[in-house]
């Protein structure tokens, strides 16, 4: 159950520069900050232009900003459903513990099972090995059948003006 001190909201364009900020510490927490290209813009563009391509939970714990998850559809060919894809769940390390990241897992499965989606997935760095128990203990499964594979932007290049 959700603690009454912590809140979830969809985020608006207002929130930007939040998000943003609260991308920038989870690229610091998973040592990747390089490879962070993402700008306020870029951001606002993507997420609340003409065609969004995914939506952002904000988490507040006693009216503070926490955490956040970024998440959009993807779809099962098997089952014959779409289902939620969670791209990022960060909460900031000093709050750990509190139930956040709890509260934002509930309101993504919420969201999930009011859309009709058949599942929720996520990947996970393979060092994470608190983030990975904090999952089994939601219930999910690690699934060690798929490999994850990943095609940077020079690779598709490359491959779409192949001849």
């Amino acid at each position: 159950m959700s603690s009454p001190r912590v809140q979830i909201r969809q985020a608006t364009v207002a929130d930007v520069p939040l998000i943003f900020q609260l991308i920038r510490e989870l690229a610091e927490y998973e040592r990747m900050v390089d490879d962070v290209k993402a700008t306020e813009d870029t951001i606002r563009t993507t997420l609340f232009g003409a065609r969004p391509a995914a939506e952002v939970l904000l988490a507040y714990l006693d009216g503070e900003p926490v955490g956040y998850s970024l998440f959009f559809q993807n779809y099962s060919t098997f089952m014959g459903k779409p289902g939620l894809y969670i791209e990022d769940l960060f909460v900031r390390p000093t709050i750990r513990g509190a139930g956040v990241g709890r509260s934002l897992m509930k309101r993504l499965a919420e969201i999930a099972v009011e859309r009709g989606y058949g599942r929720a997935e996520w990947i996970v760095l393979d060092w994470n090995t608190s983030a990975k128990g904090f999952y089994e203990k939601l219930g999910a499964r690690h699934n060690a059948m798929w490999d994850s594979y990943t095609m940077p932007a020079d690779a598709l290049a490359r491959l779409a003006s192949d001849a």
